[in-house]
């Protein structure tokens, strides 16, 4: 897929955003163009020098920033990023969870190294701590801070190798990848978009899924045909709905993505 369209020009002054995975590839695009739209945002990741990095980068913007020590599979990381977020601002606007890993091959464009009846056991595990569990179990304990907010919007940076309906068409470009751990944990993550989604339909928070692309970064590999700064322009988009805009979607620019 390439890019079609940008995502139109808002503000998000006085917004908070955070984003995991903050420091690096996609994440740091995103921060990049929520500090642009005038958000204050939070970068999250593990390595908090890296975040305390990539947030210097966006301060020299003129950009508003955080840095935040979040590693997404620990309890302890998720509880304390409540506490703080409470703390400091007291409601969180925007939530992007963007942190993920591919453990099934070397790159986004890589067919699996294993073929599912011979993935280990390990490496699925691991995939859907980071990929699923992590963004299920954030978004639930920094939902009552959404709530605050007037209009909460959560992102899950998905894949549409997280299709079922492209996983099963020979003619897909993701068919012949059969990357287990990646794949199935996108579904799964997919799968919580939409019954989160049902459940707050009606509120003011709004819950997406989106594919960004296929990113020239380290996990999607230099065959890639987008930019980072090309994928950021979804989860914006996404990011800065309306009270008009979809809830419970799966999306790429403006195209609903099959399930």
């Amino acid at each position: 897929m390439t890019t079609q369209t940008a995502a139109p020009l808002v503000s998000l002054a006085g917004q908070v955003a955070l984003v995991t995975g903050g420091a690096r590839g996609l994440g740091v695009e995103i921060a990049r163009e929520l500090g642009a739209l005038g958000a204050h945002v939070i970068v999250a990741a593990r390595d908090l020098a890296r975040a305390r990095a990539a947030v210097h980068t966006l301060k020299n913007l003129g950009y508003q920033a955080s840095a935040l020590k979040l590693d997404v599979i620990l309890e302890q990381d998720r509880s304390h990023a409540l506490a703080w977020i409470s703390n400091e601002f007291g409601v969180l606007d925007i939530l992007i969870n963007n942190a993920g890993i591919l453990l099934d091959s070397p790159d986004g464009g890589t067919p699996a190294t294993r073929q599912p009846s011979e993935a280990l056991p390990a490496d699925i595990r691991a995939t859907f701590e980071v990929n699923f569990f992590a963004p299920l179990f954030l978004t639930q304990t920094l939902l009552p801070l959404l709530q605050r907010a007037k209009a909460g919007r959560v992102v899950n940076v998905s894949s549409i190798r997280g299709s079922l309906a492209h996983l099963s068409d020979p003619t897909s470009p993701v068919y012949p990848i059969r990357a287990l751990g990646y794949d199935t944990s996108k579904a799964a993550l997919n799968a919580f978009t939409i019954l989160l989604a049902e459940e707050l339909r009606g509120s003011s928070v709004k819950i997406n899924a989106i594919h960004p692309g296929w990113l020239k970064t380290a996990m999607g590999g230099d065959q890639a045909d987008m930019t980072a700064q090309d994928g950021a322009q979804t989860a914006i988009k996404y990011a800065t709905l309306d009270e008009t805009g979809p809830t419970g979607g799966f999306f790429f620019l403006d195209e609903r993505l099959p399930w």
